[in-house]
């Protein structure tokens, strides 16, 4: 299932895309509608009052998913799709909750507008990019990486490979043979945190991880890997692919790939650690 964060006048809402739509945090939109101390404990209070009042559970219209917390931890929260919030924001005096009304019809649709015609998707990844100060070269090196990691996950997906737990061992089996680290260990060379990896990779890291990964792609397909087993092996050959053609360029260049640079800095500052690395 895909999550991302969604934001309402400077307040972040963690939301999860299942089945074709997106769920959104309960406590969240609480905190960005209320501005609550303590969500989770008006969340708690306003469901024993709703059903005092209207003999109307909250929690029947919502499911709980698995999302990161502000801990670094995942945990199971209350969310609720567009119409359960619709539903239970009619319980929370607001000022704000007109303008979450209009707010949230709008990013429910966006939904519906992707699955309609996927290169609305695409065309909003790359504006987010380009806001934040990306180079047109590497939007499309990106965009080009995520599409050869859904075509690996599907591939995953048709060939018996099942549970979130499995895609993120196979992903660092990739990850081990192909930089020699996996991606929590590359992460913490690039001095990140909760910061998605890719997005702070350069060029040839962006470059390496997509060959690891339609390399580990081909690989299934040849050898009909079927089930966890029979891909984890295909994972660590189709990293090792790209391990080697790693190396070599390491060797002729007498640079290493892996590298700390990271897209925290602002794209000035980014220039500055270029120009001193060569300087050295």
């Amino acid at each position: 299932m895909e999550t991302k964060l969604a934001v309402f006048r400077n307040k972040t809402i963690r939301r999860i895309l299942y089945n074709d739509a997106w769920w959104f945090s309960v406590i969240d939109v609480i905190g960005a509608l209320t501005n609550s101390a303590n969500p989770r404990d008006y969340w708690f209070k306003m469901k024993i009052r709703v059903k005092e009042e209207d003999g109307f559970e909250p929690s029947t219209i919502c499911r709980q998913f698995k999302l990161l917390a502000p801990d670094g931890k995942m945990r199971q929260t209350d969310c609720a799709n567009t119409e359960g919030i619709f539903r239970i924001i009619q319980s929370i005096p607001s000022p704000k909750a007109e303008p979450f009304k209009r707010w949230l019809a709008k990013v429910g649709y966006e939904r519906v507008q992707e699955i309609e015609d996927p290169e609305i998707a695409t065309r909003r990844t790359k504006e987010i990019y380009r806001a934040k100060g990306y180079s047109e070269a590497w939007i499309e090196k990106r965009m080009r990486g995520i599409a050869v990691r859904a075509e690996l996950t599907d591939e995953w997906k048709n060939r018996g490979v099942g549970a979130d737990q499995e895609y993120t061992i196979l992903t660092s089996e990739i990850s081990k043979a192909a930089f020699g680290l996996t991606p929590s260990e590359y992460k913490k060379v690039k001095s990140l945190k909760r910061e998605n990896l890719r997005d702070h990779m350069t060029d040839l890291e962006l470059i390496f991880s997509m060959l690891g990964e339609a390399a580990t792609t081909e690989i299934a397909r040849k050898q009909d890997a079927q089930g966890f087993v029979e891909n984890k092996t295909a994972a660590r050959k189709g990293g090792r692919i790209s391990g080697e053609a790693r190396e070599k360029l390491e060797a002729e260049t007498g640079d290493k790939v892996v590298s700390p640079e990271n897209y925290l800095l602002e794209p000035e500052g980014r220039k500055r650690i270029s120009r001193n690395k060569k300087k050295k």
